[in-house]
């Protein structure tokens, strides 16, 4: 048996001591250095040689993410350490930094129940690092730290013993404002970061050392001497009084909980049902013995096996050929295999029990986020998250006869990546592909040439708008296209209060009539108990409410309205971009007696374009996807990067000094960033430096409304003009 075999052997026996088991993820901004951090642990693991450390990238495993030197993928795998005498099992997700694939964090997060917080010394908190430490906070992750790239204070800054310790204690302070910002209330003190506690570690993960003050009392390495080893360019003799791996690993089992604890608190966020019901109470307890309960957060597409679905088992034990059931559709699958992740390997095991993450083969078109049961169970909350995609591309096979292949690898890729968007234009015939920007589409325009084998002709980027409302709308009657059924119908704007707890995705889709979660799920969001009751289907943020009393038949045409409400939302009048923010509600009804006459053709057009009518009336308008942008720039390139930032509309929001550089942050819209890399490349010399990070949607100046209007339109292939709010209801 060789290395790797003992490995898997000696993984697969440990998944099932929950209390030594800890399921993390490395999360930070990019170029951080979270996958050099995670070859240090896999090297102490015995999979790579330690000498390889650090620059074998082993968790970038595709071609794409070694050209780049980026993590696009987020890459599983399970480690085993011995620990002060025990056994330990470490499942590691090592995440990407790019604002473009935060979709991947986001999913990972639901997996794991720790993270390890990377900061680099010099760089402190971006706006990245701030999106992944909220993302893992608002699913009740605990985090700790690891300041990483210390070396770089000496090298580049030739910093002070106390300038070094001023940085370290600027990075502690600003990780704890965030977690006093995000953290569950019941936890902001104990989870904060601090020296003294032992839940920060700093060094250099590409060096190979780490201290922190729970370690130093292990090695008898102080603070001075490890600023002297630096100073002296000794580190590879820190290294081997103070390796990264033991300090990490020490933090890491104990501060980060095991399933059994984490499990304790963490349901009662990331589930929909009621802990107190048998199996709320399995989950909270982490049973094995009780019946399956697992959610699946990443999916990916192998050309012989199929579908892989990798997840977190919360209860019960898993086994290749047992049958599972979907909780999305009620299919029962059968496991054909299952598996771990050894990187890009998938490795047989002969069982999984809950605590731990594993793959499963035998499920056909199963998405990220779907929960797999072998009881009915209510599903799993979707991924918290107000990520959208802002860009599209129009894709077009070059043969012809490629059409079916390209379909296919659309389908694949957003099963793969559900933040990846594929559409026809119903109009145009058209392959749309959406995504998080520039990078995110490029890299899988990459992937559909290189990993398909097809020629394709690509667009450039187009933009994703939104369209909204200016104020609310008079009650307006529409009529089916029979005119036997009539809605009275009015629109308004959504409270901002509601729009922000809407768009973190706490709740999506249709509302089952009086489902007690849901009416408790539209409460916490902020509707009021009466209001509660009576939603009938969430958009993103729009909602559609019944305000209509005792109409006989209604309840047999409610899936038609909720059909109309959606599709009229997602394609506005204006546009046909998705609508944002609007409150629907439908005040009275009169319908035929015969069920004949009030059929999806009678139905449909009425409500949807009695909710056009109202939109147009109450004054429609465009928003448009921004981006928080960050750029660091030297002083003497400063007024260029201005001047560039300035000509592409970007808001800038603040300027501060940071030793010889300047950074600027502003937000800026979407569709002027197309082009942004080399512009600002160009005016700054090549030395400006920048990150982005999604920031949401504001309204699109007034001046700008008209043409961008009349711009997506006539790509749309759509008439030039806006019909009337009367046009609708006459």
């Amino acid at each position: 048996m060789g290395r790797r075999e003992d490995m898997v052997a000696l993984v697969e026996k440990l998944m099932t001591t929950r209390e030594n088991i800890r399921n993390i993820a490395t999360v930070a901004h990019i170029d951080h250095g979270k996958t050099t951090l995670s070859d240090a642990l896999i090297a102490a693991a015995g999979l790579i040689n330690s000498d390889l450390s650090g620059k074998v990238q082993m968790m970038d495993y595709e071609d794409q993410e070694q050209e780049r030197g980026i993590t696009i993928n987020a890459a599983n795998i399970s480690l085993a350490f011995d620990w002060e005498g025990k056994k330990n099992l470490v499942n590691l997700i090592d995440t990407p930094g790019h604002v473009d694939f935060t979709g991947e964090v986001i999913r990972a997060m639901r997996a794991v129940d720790g993270v390890i917080l990377v900061v680099d010394a010099v760089e402190g908190i971006m706006p990245q690092t701030e999106t992944v430490i909220r993302q893992s906070l608002r699913e009740y992750v605990r985090p700790v730290l690891f300041i990483n790239k210390v070396d770089r204070i000496i090298s580049e800054l030739n910093a002070t013993e106390e300038q070094m310790q001023e940085k370290f204690v600027k990075v502690i302070a600003n990780v704890n404002t965030l977690i006093e910002r995000n953290a569950p209330e019941q936890y902001k003190e104990e989870w904060k970061v601090g020296i003294a506690k032992g839940n920060v570690a700093f060094g250099s993960a590409k060096k190979k050392w780490a201290v922190s003050a729970k370690y130093m009392q292990k090695s008898g390495v102080s603070f001075k001497q490890v600023y002297q080893y630096m100073k002296d360019e000794k580190q590879d003799e820190l290294a081997k009084v103070s390796p990264v791996h033991e300090v990490v690993l020490q933090m890491v089992l104990e501060h980060l909980p095991s399933p059994l604890k984490a499990q304790n608190y963490r349901i009662k966020r990331i589930w929909g049902g009621d802990v107190e019901t048998e199996t709320g109470k399995s989950m909270v307890a982490c049973d094995d013995k009780a019946p399956l309960s697992m959610v699946i957060t990443d999916v990916s597409v192998d050309p012989h096996a199929g579908d892989v679905a990798t997840g977190r088992i919360y209860s019960g034990t898993l086994k290749p050929g047992d049958q599972v059931r979907l909780a999305s559709n009620g299919q029962i699958i059968k496991v054909q295999k299952l598996g771990i992740y050894m990187s890009n390997d998938f490795v047989n095991i002969a069982k999984a029990e809950a605590g731990n993450i594993a793959a499963i083969v035998g499920a056909k078109d199963i998405y990220a986020g779907e929960t797999i049961s072998t009881n009915e169970i209510e599903p799993f909350e979707s991924f918290l998250s107000n990520v959208k995609p802002v860009m599209t591309v129009s894709i077009e096979a070059k043969n012809p006869k490629d059409l079916p292949k390209l379909i296919e690898a659309l389908k694949k890729l957003s099963k793969e990546d559900p933040n990846l968007q594929a559409t026809i234009n119903q109009d145009t015939g058209e392959h749309l592909l959406s995504g998080m920007g520039e990078l995110h589409l490029e890299v899988n325009v990459y992937r559909i040439k290189n990993t398909y084998g097809l020629d394709v002709q690509v667009s450039q980027p187009i933009v994703v708008y939104h369209e909204g409302i200016k104020g609310a709308s008079e009650v307006l009657e529409a009529k089916s296209p029979n005119k036997h059924n009539k809605f009275k119908i009015r629109v308004s704007k959504i409270p901002q209060e509601i729009f922000d707890k809407l768009s973190e995705g706490l709740i999506d889709g249709k509302i089952k009539p009086k489902h007690t979660e849901s009416i408790e799920k539209l409460k916490k969001v902020g509707f009021d108990t009466d209001t509660s009751r009576k939603v009938w289907a969430i958009n993103g943020n729009c909602a559609l409410v019944d305000k209509t009393r005792g109409i006989q038949a209604l309840n047999e045409i409610r899936e038609l309205v909720v059909q109309g409400f959606m599709d009229a939302t997602n394609e506005g009048p204006l546009a046909k971009e998705k609508c944002q923010g609007i409150l629907f509600e439908l005040e009275d009804a009169t319908l035929h007696e015969d069920s004949i006459h009030r059929g999806p053709a009678q139905v449909l057009p009425a409500i949807t374009r009695g909710v056009y009518a109202c939109m147009l009336q109450a004054g429609t308008e465009l928003y448009e996807p921004k981006q928080l942008l960050s750029v660091t720039v030297p002083e003497d390139q400063m007024g260029s990067a201005t001047r560039e930032l300035g000509s592409r509309r970007v808001q800038i929001t603040e300027m501060r000094t940071e030793g010889d550089s300047s950074v600027i942050i502003g937000k800026a819209p979407v569709k002027e960033l197309i082009g942004f890399s080399s512009a600002m490349r160009s005016a700054t010399q090549g030395r400006a430096v920048w990150t982005a990070e999604y920031y949401g949607y504001e309204k699109l100046p007034n001046d700008l409304q008209n043409s961008i209007v009349a711009e997506i339109r006539k790509r749309k292939g759509m008439p030039d003009e806006v019909k009337s709010w009367q046009f609708f209801i006459e």
